[in-house]
């Protein structure tokens, strides 16, 4: 296995090379293969960013369809069939039925695009500067992003002060001993605080970097009713908890609250293709022409497989109300159940945005090293890596879902000391 053009030659910012040191060359569904032959269950998922899966078929064929049909691939913003089925089947798939009425930004191809997006145009609606984030809040890499982003060492990567942002605590950071939003509220109804109202708030529901915190509905909603009432715009951050992720299209649905702005990346192409969007409410529309622009804003084969995606997966509940809560109800049962033989560990996040935190901080890097030994790709998650973080494929057969999570069990068995019979499908009383 030959790495040296990796090591001479690609820049040392490079991160899951280092954690998962081998070269990968094909995959398919849930599975890795590398040049060795050997195979790896994948709990990762790009990151999320292939909730269907490693060269999903049905998707597949789509593309290629359209791929050697001589139709337009890089078209800017100009308008071409693919972005029309994509508009329209978003429009009725996923925005009409759950009553959202949103205008469809195309900012650029990346999740740090459609932030830098609403940032701005949350700032030009408002005419203030100032966005409120939370800690532990990961939002993108690009400065805009960063300023709203906890992660410290993410912040250093900016070389400069980043201005214009402040962090409140997310939910439970107090481990419930303060009111939520008690301060905030304070500040905002006194004039002599000294505190400038913001032009916005963005929040994760489940903060997937941070260390899958999962924000409750009621918190939710009284952040959205604050906002609402001190005229702040509430940007929601699904791209990583989107897409289906947590159980529901959007991971906000769960809380019924409906977000001035929603930043959507990662899954939306359905393949692993660059693609973003932010969605915001009509009247928030106060753009000029080419007034915010880029080069991929428009990908049309991005548009096809995530049109494929939508209509395969979405038209109906029956994906998500079959094998999305199967998959989901398995990997949490199999979570609590190692959770219950380890002291100081507890099931973090929601969904298949999940994990394990270890009171051990060195637990869950010493796991995640293990399972890739073994066959698993996991990551890690959080300020100290105390988080061993799960986001396998919403399409993931139940015998490779069940594979993978025994290799877990395994692992954590191993690094912790603790003997773990892992049996699924019995019911569990936490």
């Amino acid at each position: 296995m030959d790495t040296e053009i990796f090591n001479t030659t690609e820049s040392e910012v490079r991160s899951y090379s280092r954690g998962w040191p081998t070269v990968f060359t094909k995959a398919s569904g849930s599975v890795m293969t590398d040049e060795q032959g050997k195979d790896y269950v994948d709990f990762f998922a790009g990151a999320g960013a292939l909730n269907y899966g490693h060269n999903n078929p049905e998707l597949r064929s789509e593309l290629v369809e359209y791929l050697t049909s001589d139709a337009l691939v890089h078209s800017l913003d100009m308008m071409t069939p693919s972005k029309r089925e994509f508009l329209q089947t978003f429009k009725d798939v996923i925005l009409e039925p759950r009553g959202l009425d949103y205008k469809v930004m195309f900012p650029g191809p990346t999740g740090t695009n459609t932030v830098e997006a609403a940032l701005k145009l949350a700032r030009k609606v408002t005419g203030r500067q100032h966005i409120l984030s939370f800690t532990n809040a990961f939002h993108g890499m690009t400065l805009g992003s960063l300023s709203v982003t906890g992660n410290s060492m993410k912040r250093k990567g900016a070389g400069m002060t980043l201005t214009n942002s402040s962090k409140i605590p997310y939910d439970d950071y107090f481990d419930g001993e303060t009111p939520d939003f008690l301060w905030l509220e304070r500040v905002l109804e006194d004039s002599g605080s000294g505190v400038d109202k913001p032009a916005a708030i963005i929040v994760e529901t489940v903060q997937g970097e941070g260390g899958l915190n999962a924000a409750r509905a009621e918190w939710l909603q009284e952040l959205r009713n604050l906002t609402a009432r001190h005229d702040i715009l509430l940007i929601v951050d699904d791209v990583q908890a989107g897409c289906g992720r947590t159980g529901s299209f959007f991971s906000f649905e769960e809380a019924g609250i409906t977000p001035d702005i929603v930043c959507v990346s990662k899954s939306i192409s359905g393949y692993g293709l660059p693609m973003a969007l932010t969605l915001f409410k009509p009247e928030l529309d106060v753009w000029a022409p080419g007034e915010h622009n880029g080069t991929f804003r428009g990908s049309n084969p991005g548009f096809v497989t995530a049109t494929a995606a939508l209509r395969r997966y979405w038209a109906d509940d029956s994906f998500q109300k079959g094998h999305l809560t199967q998959v989901i109800d398995t990997v949490q049962d199999a979570l609590t159940k190692i959770a219950i033989e380890v002291e100081g560990t507890s099931v973090k996040g929601r969904g298949l945005l999940t994990g394990l935190y270890f009171s051990d901080f060195d637990a869950a890097g010493k796991i995640a090293k293990k399972a890739f030994e073994k066959g698993l790709l996991v990551e890690t998650s959080g300020p100290e890596d105390e988080v061993l973080k799960l986001m396998p494929a919403m399409t993931i057969e139940l015998d490779v879902l069940e594979r993978g999570l025994k290799i877990l069990a395994d692992c954590v068995s191993e690094v912790t000391g603790q003997d773990i019979t892992l049996v699924l499908g019995e019911t569990v009383n936490a």
